[in-house]
C-alpha cells in the first residue's frame, strides 16, 4: 500500500426506504440498493469499481435503511473484496453533502487525501482511477464526472458549463427550467478533505441567517406566512456546494464517453442490467453463460445464470437476461431482455420478453409475459411482483402485477392491485 498521503476512501450514498417509491413493487421485498442487476446487487457495481482505486482503505455506505438490512451483504462483500465496507445509518436527513459531513470523523479516521463520493442509483463504467489522475492534475478541491446527453433530456439532471481547455466548472444549475448545457452531472465525485470546510461554512452561514431572522420582525412575518427554513445541518451538494463554487477554480470536470444512466424505475433497472452484462465481456467474462443447445441451453448475447439455477438444454436464453438463484426454466422456454429473480419457475414453452419476474413467481406452460421495451414508460416493461402465479396459456402484456396474485385471464396495459 502507498504512503499515508495517498490513502483514499469511498462513500456510496444508498438512500432509504422513504426514497425510491418509483421502484415499487420491486422495492417492497428488498432495499433498492440490493436489487440485482446482472446478477449482482445494484450497490455491488459501484463497490466493485471502487476496488480498482489505488490505495483504497475503506468503503462507506451511508443511508436511512436499518443496519440489519445491510449487515449480511456488507460482511460478505468485505470478505470477497478484502476491503473494509461499513454501513453508516443516518439518524435524519442531512442532505447529500450534510450526510457525509455528519460522518466526517469516521470518513477521516484513516486520514485520506482523497474521498470518492458516489450515488448508488447511478449506472456507468465508473472510471474512478482515471478520475483520480485527472483530479490530482487539476489541483482543485473536487472533480465531477460528467456526460453529454440530448438537449431534450438535459433538464432532468444538473446541467453545467465547463472550460473546454482547463475543464474548470464555470457554471452549475440543478434541473433548470430553460436549457443551459447538454453536459450533465453524473453523480460521481472525488474531493479533497477541504470539502468538509466548504460544507461547514454553508451550515454556519445558515445558522447566522437564522439568528438574524429571530430579531427581524419582517423575516418573522414572512416565516409566519408559510416560508420554511432549511435546517442548518441540511446541506445539498448541488445547490449549496457546487453552484457557489463554480467559476472559482475550485471544481473541475471529467467527461465519460462510455455508458451512463440513472436507475430511478424498474424499467431503467432492466436497461442497466443489460449495460452491466455487456460490460462483463471486458471486466468479468467468467460471469457470463455460454451454451450450444446440446448439453446446455442456447445462449444468445450477454446472459448471467446463477450456478444454482436449472435451465433446460432446449431453452433459448438472451440477449440481456439475468437468472437468479434456484430459478427453474423449463423445456422450450424463450427468454429475452428480462430479469428472473430467486425461486422463479418458468414452465415448458413459456416466453418472457422485456420483463422482470419477481421472487417465487411462476409462469405456466405456453404463457407469454411481455413488455414493449420502453424503459422510460410507466408500463414499458411488464413487472410481476413476488409470488405471482401466471397460469397456463395466459398472455400478460405491458402490465404491473403486485405480489401474491394469480392470473387466470390474459391482461394488457393494466396494473393489477
Amino acid at each position: 500500500m502507498g504512503s499515508s498521503q495517498e490513502k483514499v476512501v469511498a462513500v456510496i450514498m444508498v438512500g432509504g426506504p422513504t426514497k425510491g417509491t418509483r421502484f415499487r413493487p420491486l422495492s417492497l421485498n428488498v432495499p433498492k440498493p440490493l436489487f440485482p442487476l446482472a446478477g449482482q446487487p445494484m450497490v455491488h457495481h459501484p463497490i466493485s469499481a471502487c476496488k480498482r482505486i489505488p490505495n483504497l482503505v475503506q468503503i462507506y455506505l451511508i443511508g436511512f435503511y436499518e443496519e440489519r438490512e445491510f449487515a449480511l451483504y456488507v460482511s460478505s462483500i468485505s470478505n470477497e473484496l478484502r476491503v473494509p465496507v461499513r454501513y453508516l445509518r443516518e439518524d435524519k436527513p442531512h442532505g447529500s453533502a450534510g450526510g457525509i459531513y455528519n460522518f466526517k470523523d469516521r470518513i477521516m479516521e484513516d486520514s485520506p487525501s482523497h474521498i470518492f463520493l458516489l450515488n448508488c442509483d447511478v449506472c456507468c463504467s465508473f472510471p474512478l482511477p482515471d478520475m483520480l489522475v485527472a483530479h490530482k492534475k487539476y489541483g482543485g478541491i473536487g472533480t465531477i464526472l460528467v456526460s453529454k446527453v440530448s438537449a431534450e433530456s438535459a433538464s432532468q439532471f444538473g446541467e453545467l458549463v465547463a472550460d473546454h481547455i482547463t475543464n474548470e466548472l464555470l457554471h452549475y444549475t440543478e434541473k433548470p427550467e430553460t436549457f443551459v448545457s447538454d453536459l450533465i452531472n453524473c453523480g460521481v465525485y472525488i474531493f479533497t478533505p477541504d470539502i468538509f470546510a466548504a460544507i461547514r461554512d454553508v451550515s454556519a452561514q445558515r445558522k447566522d441567517r437564522a439568528n438574524l431572522r429571530r430579531v427581524s420582525s419582517f423575516d418573522f412575518e414572512s416565516l409566519q406566512s408559510g416560508t420554511k427554513t432549511i435546517p442548518s445541518d441540511f446541506v445539498r451538494l448541488d445547490q449549496d456546494i457546487l453552484s457557489p463554487l463554480a467559476g472559482k477554480r475550485q471544481l473541475y470536470t471529467y467527461e465519460t464517453l462510455e455508458f451512463w444512466e440513472q436507475i430511478k424505475t424498474p424499467g431503467m433497472s432492466l436497461k442497466c442490467s443489460g449495460l452491466y452484462l455487456s460490460q462483463f465481456r471486458c471486466t468479468s467474462p467468467h460471469l457470463l453463460a455460454d451454451g450450444d443447445g446440446l448439453n446446455s441451453p442456447t445462449i444468445v448475447g450477454d446472459v448471467y445464470i446463477h450456478p444454482s439455477a436449472k435451465v433446460h438444454p432446449t431453452a433459448k436464453i438472451g440477449p440481456n437476461v439475468s437468472i437468479s438463484a434456484n430459478a427453474h426454466v423449463g423445456a422450450g422456454a424463450r427468454l429475452i431482455s428480462c430479469i428472473i429473480l430467486d425461486d422463479v419457475d418458468i414452465r415448458e414453452n413459456a416466453v418472457v420478453i422485456h420483463s422482470i419476474v419477481g421472487w417465487k413467481s411462476s409462469i405456466g406452460k405456453w404463457s407469454r409475459v411481455q413488455g414493449e421495451g420502453d424503459y422510460n414508460a410507466k408500463l414499458g416493461i411488464t413487472i410481476l411482483g413476488e409470488a405471482v402465479d401466471v397460469e397456463d396459456e395466459i398472455v400478460v402484456i405491458n402490465s404491473i402485477v403486485l405480489p401474491n396474485k394469480t392470473l387466470n385471464i390474459s391482461v394488457q396495459e393494466e396494473i393489477i392491485l
